[in-house]
């Protein structure tokens, strides 16, 4: 047996492999004192090895700048608008008002899953200006004490405690770090455990496992937190996940950490070879292979046109955003408008927009898969399993880099480093152009470049990488687009050659190197867009294309298309199932606002190329994810409705999804009204997928609809020789 200080290498070696090891390195002072995480200098979470409270980042609060030379001071940071993400003394005095309370006094063993601000109040967030006080700081909190969910708020100012909620039917909240890496070690302590691995030919320091959620398949999951942790071979390569010691399943009790089942089911099945499975850089044996593409880099010589205010405020264009990491959400993009260049005026189009939820469901119902249906952001939290971003190769030169500050289960605050990056975007896309041709006579040529702001977080969770882009584009429209990348979840298989599979057996994917198989699977991501189209009050009105026949006599013409308007009176009116052959437009509008020539002002939802669920309604994994059941939803605003799966996803039974909500059938006519609007892929691995994916991308747009009373980037200027560099090449080819 291995010795108890060699495990707790081997697990700090695992935690670092899966960027959870920070779990394991901070330190906790007595309640109330400022300090952040104290790291390892090799630790992603590290901001610096000199100084631990300073992160890499301007202290100006306009002008970005990608330098590593200037550094944000984030233990002294104070909030300056109302939806201002917590600081690091609020986190603070979250932890030592909590210390003091009697539920967790009397909790032997005690964690926070969640700790954000409660924001404001929609009507008084509104009504705030620039100068005014802020209203009372108040922080939401879940937690767990004495193997009971609380949700609470912590008064800030007043040091109040208000317990808001016990033990919910179902589901339990979002996994800490804690109970991930915990997880991913408690198995070595079974004897069980490590015979098995030991008779499956793989060595006991070279495993590195992965703490699964279970979804929920019936009662005899119930009435305790479980996860199951499936455990792969680390030998001879950083690409674990291409070596599963496949049908090796534990079910463990997250609270207790006790092994509660040990299944193995996979001992006719070899360990995939380590060969070619390393994506590293430094392992490829033919770098030249691409050397001919030689680095392009965006020069500003006048600097980026965008500037940060006070941490969180961006303004760009015509354009201006609350920004913030969140833990769950990833990023937060709040109380978007852009200015009218007609009028001058900032116009009021979106107060909020996150993403709301992944559904990841693998099609392999056997049983050492059947359970894998991940709700990402939910139970393990999609901002927090966002990884600091690499400059130059993540986001662009110019980048402005902002950090998300976060609580530990214990309530100690700790820095997210580079989790967002801002940067202006221009790939010689064109704004808008027209050439005359010559049989006018005239002489006109006009093009206009497109230039975007870009917004963008990426989370690996556990082997997928998401990159999550918001753009901004000075016509008014918003591109929201899902990257899909990182390495894909195998099962291993003793076939090594297609030639070996017997007629039509399925092998729930495809057979993508020697003993691999990528399984099949989906990805749905769910967004949250609170649209307030100039104003809070507002509809959403499909707008039907039909085709219309021609009546005899009537034009040479049989058929045409027109547009059909039909404003939906209640939710159930505008869940939306998308049909190539059916199609519509979907707009929302202010029906009290009109343009000049009296349209209603508005935005539409562009859906872009996107997946649908086929999974049975009755499916366990599909009721847990029946937010997936329509492509857009609209219900009333209602500050409890902001998690598609859920409050507490983990283990529920999908009786607190946006499919319940929705079936309520509300009023949403002239309200204040949310768009839910989700992207789906179907994923088909393949061996290109092989032995890491290639980013793949899909996006929608929220797009101006007579919003504008002409063309909103009409007088934007061209770009003309005088006003760019000259980059000098380093040689003529």
């Amino acid at each position: 047996m291995e010795s108890k200080p060699f495990f707790r290498f081997l697990f700090f070696f695992i935690a670092i492999a899966f960027l959870f090891a920070w779990t394991h390195l901070h330190y906790a002072p007595s309640p109330g004192v400022t300090t952040l995480l104290d790291c390892a200098s090799n630790s992603p979470w590290c901001t610096s090895s000199k100084n631990r409270l300073q992160s890499k980042q301007p202290t100006l609060t306009k002008t970005p700048r990608a330098s590593t030379s200037q550094r944000r001071h984030h233990e002294s940071a104070v909030p300056r608008h109302p939806l201002d993400p917590l600081t690091v003394q609020e986190f603070n005095k979250v932890r030592k008002i909590l210390s003091s309370h009697a539920l967790f006094k009397s909790s032997n063993n005690y964690a926070l899953h969640s700790v954000v601000l409660e924001e404001p109040n929609k009507e008084l967030v509104l009504k705030w200006k620039k100068g005014q006080p802020l209203f009372p700081r108040i922080a939401s909190v879940i937690a767990r004490a004495n193997g009971v969910s609380h949700v609470l708020t912590v008064n800030l100012e007043t040091d109040e405690v208000t317990v808001l909620n016990t033990a919910p039917p179902t589901g339990y909240p979002t996994m800490t770090m804690e109970d991930m890496t915990s997880a991913t070690w408690a198995p070595l302590s079974n004897a069980k455990f490590n015979r098995t691995i030991i008779e499956r030919g793989v060595n006991l320091k070279d495993v590195a496992c992965l703490p699964i959620s279970l979804g929920w398949f019936g009662k005899k999951e119930e009435n305790r937190r479980l996860i199951k942790v499936q455990c792969y071979s680390m030998e001879d390569t950083a690409n674990f996940y291409m070596r599963p010691i496949e049908g090796l399943t534990v079910l463990l009790d997250m609270d207790t950490k006790e092994v509660v089942e040990v299944s193995d089911t996979g001992r006719s099945i070899p360990i995939p070879k380590a060969t070619n499975t390393d994506y590293r850089f430094s392992e490829q044996k033919l770098q030249q292979d691409l050397n001919s593409i030689n680095p392009i880099s965006i020069e500003q010589p006048k600097g980026p046109s965008f500037v940060i205010e006070d941490e969180h405020l961006v303004k760009w264009a015509n354009w201006e955003f609350h920004l913030k990491p969140d833990t769950r959400a990833g990023v937060m993009v709040s109380r978007a408008k852009v200015r009218d260049l007609e009028s001058g005026v900032l116009r009021d189009v979106m107060y909020k927009g996150f993403t709301s939820e992944l559904f990841v469901p693998y099609m392999d119902p056997t049983d050492a898969w059947y359970f894998k249906t991940y709700m990402d952001a939910g139970e393990y939290g999609f901002g927090l399993q966002a990884m600091p971003l690499d400059p130059l190769n993540d986001c662009p030169r110019n980048a402005y880099y902002m950090d998300g500050v976060f609580a530990a289960g214990d309530g100690v605050p700790y820095v997210r480093s580079n989790m967002v990056c801002v940067f202006e975007r221009y790939t010689g896309d064109i704004g808008w152009r027209h050439a005359e041709s010559p049989i006018t006579g005239m002489e006109i040529k006009e093009v206009r470049p497109k230039v975007t702001l870009v917004v963008r977080m990426a989370a690996s969770v556990a082997n997928y990488d998401y990159i999550v882009d918001w753009e901004f584009q000075t016509d008014g429209l918003i591109r929201i687009k899902v990257g899909l990348s990182g390495i894909l979840m195998v099962k291993g298989t003793a076939y090594e050659n297609m030639n070996q599979v017997e007629g039509q057996e399925n092998l729930f994917g495809t057979l993508l190197s020697e003993n691999v198989i990528g399984v099949i699977h989906d990805h749905y991501i769910t967004f949250y867009l609170d649209m307030d189209i100039d104003g809070s009050d507002n509809s959403f009105v499909n707008v039907n294309i039909k085709k219309q026949e021609t009546s005899p006599g009537e034009s040479p013409r049989k058929s045409y298309l027109k547009a059909v308007r039909n404003v939906a009176k209640t939710e159930k009116d505008a869940q939306i199932q998308l049909k190539l052959y059916d199609p519509s437009e979907f707009h929302v509008i202010n029906p009290t606002k009109k343009t000049r020539v009296g349209n209603p002002v508005g935005y539409k939802v562009v859906p872009g190329g996107t997946a649908a669920s086929l999974l049975d309604h009755e499916d366990p994994p599909q009721k847990r994810g029946a937010f997936t059941n329509n492509q857009i939803w609209v219900t009333p605003y209602n500050r409890s409705e902001q998690w598609a799966g859920g409050l507490f996803v983990y283990q529920s039974h999908g009786e607190d999804t946006l499919d319940v909500w929705s079936e309520r059938d509300r009023p949403i006519e002239n309200k204040d009204i949310v768009v839910w609007y989700t992207l789906g892929f179907h994923h088909i691995p393949c061996q290109e997928d092989f032995p890491i994916m290639p980013t793949v991308s899909s996006s929608f747009d929220l797009k101006p609809v007579n919003f504008f009373e002409s063309n909103p980037i009409l007088r934007a200027p061209p770009y003309f020789e005088k006003d760019l560099p000259v980059c000098r090449p380093a040689y003529s080819a």
